[in-house]
């Protein structure tokens, strides 16, 4: 193995290790939003999220929206 294979190696090594970075944090995010608002709903959310990651992106849009949404306060008198 030459210095440009070891080198080589090693971006790859990289590049795969953000991408494990990046789809923990996906699948991660809408939960974490939904924690931190309070949302009654976290749990539901956070598997959204992750069967939206694991789905290429066909779910996360809907549990990324449905984290932001505040249920119970719509038109109560």
């Amino acid at each position: 193995m030459t210095g440009l294979d070891i080198f080589a190696l090693i971006i790859l090594l990289v590049l795969f290790l953000c991408a494990i970075a990046a789809f923990v944090f996906l699948g991660r995010w809408p939960g974490d939003i939904a924690e931190k608002r309070g949302h009654p709903q976290t749990d539901a959310i956070r598997v959204a999220g992750w069967l939206g990651v694991l789905s290429l992106g066909l779910i996360w849009p809907i549990a990324f929206i449905w984290a932001f949404t505040n249920p119970g306060t719509g038109n109560e008198k």
